[in-house]
């Protein structure tokens, strides 16, 4: 993880569908892989293993959380072997700290997706991890052994490659991971916007994702540290649509328990490190929630392009060959998807973080083909106009929010 070191040790392609690892991955021995059953909402640092354990993982999951990382709070195997337990009564996954066991006394619950190994390896390191992630995929088949990779925006020196495409195209394939995850936390400041830098890095994930077959998770920011300001709920929203646009399966929030430490002097994490709720919980809650209603929904999909938007573009031009057929102009980003069952779908979110927007859409199916996943059940309901009074259908967007639509083609 950038800033903190870790405790322990194109069209064409978007007709593959994510999970078919097993058999057309190179390198597969015919052991089992993990295969991503839910879709995942994380973060980096778990809370401590102390007297309060239970009560905070009743928090970690009343937030909407799906996954509990460890290594900071659980790093024994003692207390790995709560964590799991409370991971179990609080309907969580975890992917536990290896806690020094070899891969055949690591824990094997139902509960566990896997197990911590890495984080932000130098390619020099492939060939130890290569090793790692077959010794545990022998000794504990559909377990994950989980690294995550720098972002884009680490230097060479760091990478052990000159560019950071080759970077991660030599780690999925000589690691033969069964999910890519990095971590890339934009700037927020007035003079510096790193949003587009976090789409291109999400588009490198995305294009090699696709092509090993694999899930691919990010982390993002919630803390204020070093040039990063305090993220506001419109910025979060739109770090977690944006890695949806890009067909992320997994998002992961830096951090949950507040990291003690120099770097870390303002604390702000979803929690203090003293266990005191920040207003990053509620903000959580709430994106989490929302997320967790469309997550069946977007485990059946598999990305085949992501479209930007700008203020001044022609949307009908971007947007052709595509589940819209145009949309009034504006700052957008649209993902563009194909469902299991052979319907497509789109992802249409608002990239401004300041203004709300509202987009006439026409999509290229009638209305009576298309149904929008609905944020607060989880069902597909009829498109509802925002503003029925104007011509055509209009989208209400908040500042950062996405909205998903299934679209049968005529």
């Amino acid at each position: 993880m950038v800033f903190l070191a870790l405790a322990v040790a194109t069209t064409a392609l978007g007709t593959l569908v994510i999970g078919q690892a097993n058999s057309i991955a190179s390198g597969t021995t015919g052991q089992e892989r993990f295969v991503q059953d839910r879709f995942a909402i994380g973060f980096w640092v778990d809370p401590p293993a102390d007297a309060e354990m239970d009560r905070r993982y009743a928090e970690i999951a009343e937030a909407g959380f799906t996954l509990v990382l460890g290594g900071f709070g659980a790093r024994t195997p003692e207390t790995v072997e709560r964590q799991i337990a409370l991971c179990r009564k609080y309907g969580l996954r975890a992917i536990v700290a290896m806690a020094g066991l070899p891969p055949e006394k690591l824990p094997d619950a139902p509960e566990v997706w896997g197990y911590l190994i890495r984080d932000e390896p130098s390619a020099a390191d492939f060939p130890a991890l290569a090793q790692t992630v077959a010794s545990i995929r022998k000794a504990r088949p559909g377990k994950l052994a989980y690294i995550n990779l720098f972002p884009d925006y680490a230097g060479p020196q760091q990478l052990g490659t000159p560019t950071y495409d080759e970077h991660v195209r030599r780690f999925a394939d000589e690691v033969n991971v069964d999910v890519l995850s990095m971590d890339h936390y934009p700037l927020f400041t007035p003079s510096a916007d790193g949003r587009d830098g976090y789409c291109r890095n999400l588009e490198t994930m995305r294009v090699h994702a696709l092509r090993r077959g694999v899930p691919h998770w990010n982390f993002f920011n919630i803390m204020p540290y070093g040039p990063h300001t305090d993220p506001t709920e419109a910025q979060l929203r739109w770090q977690v649509y944006t890695s949806v646009a890009y067909g992320s399966r997994g998002v992961l929030y830096f951090c949950y328990w507040t990291p003690q430490g120099g770097e870390f002097p303002r604390g702000g994490a979803i929690i203090t490190a003293e266990g005191r709720k920040t207003r990053h919980y509620e903000q959580a809650r709430r994106i989490n929630t929302a997320l967790g209603k469309l997550g069946p929904a977007l485990m059946q999909l598999t990305s085949v392009r992501t479209v930007r938007i700008r203020p001044g573009d022609d949307p009908a031009k971007l947007l052709a060959d595509s589940p819209i057929r145009s949309m009034t102009p504006g700052d957008y980003l649209v993902g563009i998807f194909r469902h299991r069952d052979g319907r497509s779908a789109v992802m249409i979110n608002n990239y401004s973080i300041t203004y709300s927007a509202w987009p006439t859409v026409e999509f290229a199916s009638p209305l009576s083909s298309v149904r929008e996943v609905s944020q607060e059940t989880g069902a597909e309901v009829a498109c509802i106009d925002d503003s029925p009074a104007m011509e055509g259908l209009q989208v209400s967007l908040d500042s950062g929010e996405g909205r998903l639509f299934l679209v049968r083609e005529p």
